[in-house]
């Protein structure tokens, strides 16, 4: 009896499928702590496994270890760079900025405004008011110190799955001839196809977005005559890289070069053309490209890129709409084929009606 009802539950693949997905989401759920380092570790992986298959496809003798070895000497090189020239010309901006502030207020008399700000906050109000940025300050840094080692171990662990890319999936292939479980291992492969069609759209789509994003963005700083704008550029590429968050990160180091070279103005400027750009992606360009490469309506675009932000915060940004497409494709409701699927159909069908002549 029992044998009969476990052959009944895996024949019938809807039932099966319902329940291994309810499954994948709760693993997904007790593991939430980490869920920086998996999407992390996805996307790393994701594009390092296209750029080999593109590789690949212009010189098909290049060896997929190198093109990955290579990749990664060249992350690495660049992480090199940015940590040594970038970021102390950064801490130096901060530096220049905060005594700029000190001496102005040094050499102004400002002893009115902190005797009318005295009459209105108490000094228990105060302490109270620094102990909570004190919190704040300390929360910001413990959380920067986890995103920089979820970073980390992402590109590890992507190095190493796409360093074995061909033993991975040759190792991978064993568990679907498993007699006891290999129709839950061919469900999760399944799942596993599905998700990354619909996550390779989506992130096709924030790649032109981030490039319209740097273009009207270096062409700004072009007419403001600001220095050093490929490195400025660069920068707000990777920032925008980022769905609608990614404009507003970008505003901190564009303030800081924009105060040192022409003062506040310039700092107005760049908070006039950061919420300008942050509007245009927030509003145009994020429903519009979204929409387009996922062939779904703007309105049901931005409503999921609305909810996704509110309950998932940045990553909802990111994962909203992949998640949206990939259960209409799994309901059935609209299917989302990749670039690869779609050309192995057309080839089919072309097949196909060579066969019939």
């Amino acid at each position: 009896m029992e044998a009969r009802l476990w052959n009944r539950f895996k024949n019938n693949i809807h039932l099966r499928r319902t329940t291994v997905l309810v499954m994948i989401i709760l693993a997904l759920y007790y593991v939430r702590a980490m869920m920086n380092t998996i999407l992390l570790s996805f996307i790393f992986t994701y594009l390092i496994v296209h750029l080999v298959r593109f590789v690949q496809g212009k010189f098909k003798h290049v060896s997929d270890k190198l093109i990955v070895a290579l990749t990664y000497l060249l992350i690495v090189v660049l992480l090199y760079f940015g940590l040594r020239y970038y970021v102390p010309v950064l801490v130096k901006q901060v530096t220049k900025m905060t005594k700029s502030v000190i001496n102005y207020y040094q050499t102004n008399d400002v002893g009115w405004l902190m005797t009318q700000l005295h009459k209105y906050v108490s000094e228990k109000t105060i302490s109270s008011q620094v102990k909570n940025s004190l919190t704040a300050l300390t929360a910001a840094l413990k959380g920067f110190g986890s995103v920089t080692m979820s970073f980390v171990m992402a590109l590890v662990l992507s190095f190493f799955y796409t360093i074995e890319l061909k033993e991975m999936q040759t190792f991978s292939q064993s568990f679907l001839k498993s007699d006891l479980f290999g129709w839950l291992f061919e469900d999760i492969a399944y799942f596993g196809r599905k998700f990354t069609n619909t996550f390779g759209v989506v992130l096709e789509a924030q790649f032109l977005i981030a490039i319209c994003n740097t273009a009207l963005t270096i062409v700004c700083l072009a007419i403001m005559k600001m220095p050093q704008i490929f490195a400025l550029g660069l920068m707000v590429f990777i920032c925008s890289l980022v769905p609608v968050a990614g404009v507003i990160i970008s505003l901190i180091p564009l303030s800081l070069v924009a105060y040192t070279v022409g003062g506040i103005q310039d700092v107005i400027y760049i908070l006039i053309m950061i919420a300008v750009l942050h509007t245009l992606e927030t509003y145009i360009l994020n429903p519009k490209f979204m929409s387009s490469k996922t062939e779904l309506p703007i309105f049901y675009t931005f409503v999921v890129l609305l909810f996704g932000e509110h309950f998932f915060g940045t990553w909802g940004l990111i994962v909203s709409v992949p998640i949206f497409t990939f259960f209409l494709d799994i309901l059935g409701v609209k299917n989302i084929n990749s670039k690869q699927e779609k050309l192995q159909e057309a080839r089919k069908r072309i097949e196909h009606k060579r066969l019939e002549k």
